[in-house]
């Protein structure tokens, strides 16, 4: 603790090194700001919010996303050499915020043809909504949703959702009303159903099919890339400090996405989370092209040089435009020489 301070200190006022504290603390904040952890930690929930009604089915469907989760992380390992960090870094940034936008468009399609309140207080439906519930001044079942005090319970056949109306949740145990014909259970006998954080739709495929493309995207790239980055943009000195701090910050907004993202979606609704997390991602992207230079091939030696000009010109840089690689015979093996080396070779 007694150095970690006069180190933090040398890496903020040596400008190089500075620049690749910025580079790499960006991108653990961008990896966060896309909402890979609210993903992971509410899966069941975001497909449950989609309309899938079944918890159990619900949990194995988020398996299905972990495991797609893995198969990419595999992926990006296969393709980090061949590639580079940069490339796809970028592409992968690109291609998440796509995806986010694929998840607000299935909750904004759910949003716009949510079931309408058929039963009201006045209406001779027994038993009667009693006049003083405020979930009564809902008109659809979206705000009913959103409303954290009330739920949404309703009858379907193979055709159509009807009978339906917004009811107080029983705070106790959020999966049943508080009263009324959907009090007892989440499903009767007679074809009643209770939702408390979902809308009966038919747009649920389409949030499944955002959430496998979002991590098919996310996983081979900005997942491991800001780990790999940030291993390799220090120098010797300052490299435990370095990936301390990018490490703290992905901490932090871990923990800043997570807790608000509940709160963000019962304010902009489930599919404005989306959209604004797509629009981070795409502003993520904009950081990327301008400032994550290519650290594929280069040396521990060459790293301070590509944070040598301006901020946004680092990436810029190639690691293999312009460079002049030569290879010699040493003992029967092959010795790569860099630009530097090769000028001390006749």
């Amino acid at each position: 603790m007694e150095n970690w301070g006069p180190v933090l200190w040398r890496m903020l006022t040596y400008p190089p090194v500075r620049r690749a504290l910025i580079v790499g603390c960006g991108l653990q904040m961008f990896q966060q700001l896309s909402g890979i952890n609210t993903v992971m930690y509410y899966s069941a929930t975001i497909l449950q919010m989609s309309g899938v009604r079944d918890e159990r089915l619900a949990i194995w469907l988020s398996a299905l996303t972990a495991l797609t989760n893995f198969l990419f992380t595999l992926l990006g390992v296969w393709l980090v050499e061949r590639s580079g960090r940069r490339k796809l870094t970028l592409a992968s940034i690109l291609c998440t915020a796509l995806s986010l936008s694929v998840l607000g468009v299935g909750f904004l399609l759910s949003a716009q043809h949510t079931p309408p309140v058929t039963l009201r207080p006045s209406d001779p439906a027994p038993p009667p909504t009693p006049p003083n519930s405020t979930c009564t001044r809902y008109g659809s079942c979206e705000p009913c949703m959103l409303d954290p005090a009330c739920g949404f319970c309703y009858r379907e056949n193979s055709t159509a959702v009807f009978d339906t109306s917004c009811q107080p949740a029983n705070q106790a145990f959020t999966g049943e009303a508080a009263w009324g014909r959907c009090s007892n259970s989440s499903q009767m006998a007679d074809g009643t159903f209770w939702a408390y954080n979902y809308c009966p739709t038919s747009y649920s495929w389409m949030v499944l099919l955002g959430l496998v493309l979002y991590l098919a995207s996310f996983a081979p790239g900005l997942g491991p890339m800001p780990w790999t980055v940030n291993s390799e943009i220090y120098p010797l000195w300052a490299r435990s400090t370095g990936n301390a701090c990018s490490a703290g910050v992905n901490w932090t907004f871990n923990v800043l996405v997570s807790l608000s993202f509940l709160h963000i979606a019962q304010l902009l609704s489930y599919y404005g989370a989306f959209f604004l997390y797509s629009g981070l991602a795409l502003l993520g992207s904009l950081f990327v092209f301008g400032c994550l230079p290519e650290t594929k091939g280069r040396r521990l030696e060459e790293m301070e040089g590509l944070f040598e000009g301006g901020l946004c010109t680092c990436g810029a840089s190639d690691s293999d435009e312009g460079r002049q690689v030569e290879y010699i015979r040493v003992k029967g093996s092959n010795y790569h020489l860099s630009d530097n080396d090769a000028s001390d070779v006749e």
